[in-house]
């Protein structure tokens, strides 16, 4: 009786004297791969699948069926860490959460209800599932519990901007199962629904031809109707293998610029910017595969077009070069009528030489701006940009700014900042001159950055994956204070890419060309391409145009050479039958609409 006595004693004076630990080298742990063997496979356990997702059924029957001993756990330790979050992500099946079935929750237990495991048999269990008496609303599929020792998750759980940065650790049992749909998560179709395939040329996508597919064989593409516009669901990447001559547009006069556009439900239109007047310029609208002359519109050596949208309004602005038959020099916005089906006069803008136009959106308002290049000999003048005045439904003055004898406006927005970039091309003396961009910045633009251009005629900008470019097309370098070069029309232009570090542009690559006008970038596939409008090399118009596709750590590299005459404008285009290139020549009445063959 003594013995068991004295092991009586020693035990108490152990269990009395002991201080219980908190653990400090605890490692994060994901709780449910420890629980789950490498099949999956437990009693009173079901892995199912809820809108593509699999996650753990617990069976009410058997609440402690996911449960492991806590001395694998607290090893040389007796407590929770003084600070943890446990983060767990349920798919909530009998009661939604308003903002969608998942719901991810983190939580730190303070010391008033600290677990203290080890205190009894090994048996104690560190997790068993709610009973449904005890918690209904939380019934559902377990995806995800981690045990997160010395961290509060709060700040990462809670400001995540999406649901997958919250998976810090998904057991692979729920990872491998593959995905059984149980509906279709693209579209519910109402009960009694016809699943239809149409073939063919591209079919009309309504509210009447919503949840159909459409087959497109020529591209090896599948699409769906979502009652608006043809959604890619499978297509075949494509390369470009070559250039072939597609049709031979022959327009009024010589052609400045090109503008392809689509007038929704009516259709795939080109608009050319005439040299003469009469007859002026030209639209042209896409017609069994080929562009046909749509509508005739007095223009005064027009030399571009835009196309922009205000709601439900579609506009056309031309700029005028020249003076009309009055002596009046007006830049003309045309408006669609929807019950005319054409383009009707809507807004004469006063305009000196104009070159371009540039429409864009800023904070919800629209604006449209003008190149104003020269006002008799001088070319330093200013251009303008008119803010849409919803009250009056007219274009209204809103900033004026200096530019020198300049070709084109450029807009394009990066995150949340908004940029407009000038070509400027002749001072009076000299072609060697400063192009501007600027940034939006309290209600107006102001000067971000300037670049030494030659001759500047167009910016293009572009993006390929996270980077963003910019690249100036130089048509010539003169300056009358300096002995002329020998060929003032082979010329470097220049690709600028954005350093978001430096918070500017900065030179990434020169290419040769000769007298550009024009760039323009397209993509075929997963491949992304610039095409440039050379226009004269110092001794004739018959030059090669160049293709230049991206490699990567190389730049561009010339990849295709189109024989062009007087080439002054470049616009990609993709219609169900493929994609294709038109340029216009400013130097004979003939456009070419170039078809891209792929692989």
């Amino acid at each position: 009786m003594l013995a068991p006595l004295l092991l009586w004693a020693v035990l108490l004076q152990w269990a009395c004297g002991r201080s219980w630990q908190h653990c400090t080298e605890l490692r994060p742990l994901d709780v449910l791969a420890e629980l789950l063997p490498g099949s999956g496979a437990a009693r009173g356990v079901r892995v199912l699948q809820a809108q593509g997702l699999s996650g753990l059924q617990l069976r009410a029957s058997r609440p402690r069926a996911l449960a492991f001993p806590a001395s694998r756990l607290f090893l040389h330790c007796d407590r929770f860490p003084e600070e943890f979050s446990i983060i767990v992500t349920l798919r909530v099946l009998a009661v939604p959460t308003k903002g969608g079935g998942d719901a991810v929750s983190p939580f730190s237990v303070g010391e008033e209800s600290q677990l203290l495991p080890g205190q009894q048999e090994e048996e104690e269990r560190l997790l068993h599932a709610p009973t449904p008496q005890c918690h209904p609303v939380l019934q559902g599929l377990l995806r995800q519990l981690v045990l997160l020792p010395g961290a509060d998750a709060t700040p990462r759980i809670c400001t995540a901007v999406n649901y997958k940065a919250t998976a810090l650790s998904i057991p692979a049992v729920l990872q491998d199962v593959p995905v059984k749909a149980v509906s279709n998560e693209v579209l519910k179709y109402p009960h009694g629904a016809n699943m239809k395939v149409t073939l063919g040329s591209r079919p009309p996508c309504t509210k009447q031809e919503k949840a159909q597919f459409w087959f497109n064989a020529s591209r090896r593409g599948l699409y769906l109707c979502d009652g608006s516009a043809w959604i890619s669901m499978l297509e075949v990447k494509q390369r470009l293998d070559y250039v072939e001559e597609y049709q031979d547009l022959v327009t009024n006069s010589e052609t400045m610029g090109v503008e392809v556009f689509t007038i929704p439900r009516v259709g795939l239109f080109a608009a050319t910017a005439n040299r003469h007047s009469p007859p002026g310029s030209a639209i042209y609208k896409w017609t069994d595969g080929k562009f046909v002359l749509y509508q005739n519109i007095p223009t005064y050596q027009a030399q571009s077009w835009k196309y922009f949208t205000i709601g439900k309004k579609i506009f056309l602005a031309v700029a005028n070069f020249e003076q009309n038959d009055r002596g009046q020099e007006f830049s003309v916005i045309y408006k669609w009528s929807h019950r005319k089906e054409k383009f009707v006069t809507y807004q004469r803008i006063t305009t000196h030489s104009a070159r371009d136009w540039e429409a864009f959106v800023i904070e919800g308002e629209a604006f449209l701006a003008v190149v104003n290049h020269r006002e008799g000999n001088n070319h330093n003048i200013d251009s303008v940009i008119y803010r849409w005045n919803p009250s009056t439904g007219l274009f209204e003055t809103n900033q004026t700014i200096p530019t020198s004898g300049a070709y084109d406006w450029e807009f394009f927005a990066i995150g949340p900042y908004s940029f407009l970039a000038v070509a400027n091309t002749f001072n009076g003396t000299s072609t060697n001159i400063y192009s501007h961009i600027y940034i939006w910045l309290s209600g107006s633009f102001q000067l971000f950055q300037s670049i030494l251009t030659f001759g500047a005629a167009d910016w293009e900008v572009f993006h390929i994956g996270d980077r963003v470019f910019l690249a100036v097309a130089n048509s010539h370098s003169y300056d009358s204070r300096i002995p002329a070069p020998s060929n003032f029309y082979a010329i470097n232009s220049s690709i600028y890419e954005l350093n978001i570090t430096a918070q500017m542009f900065v030179k990434f690559q020169d290419l040769l060309t000769y007298s550009a006008l024009d760039w323009e970038f397209f993509s075929v596939g997963d491949d992304s391409f610039l095409v440039v409008a050379n226009s004269f090399d110092g001794f004739t118009f018959s030059i090669n145009s160049i293709i230049y596709r991206w490699q990567g750590y190389e730049g561009f590299v010339a990849a295709h050479h189109l024989p062009t005459v007087g080439c002054r404008d470049w616009e990609a285009f993709n219609t169900t039958e493929g994609s294709y290139l038109l340029y216009s020549s400013a130097k004979e009445p003939l456009s070419k609409v170039l078809k891209l063959k792929t692989t």
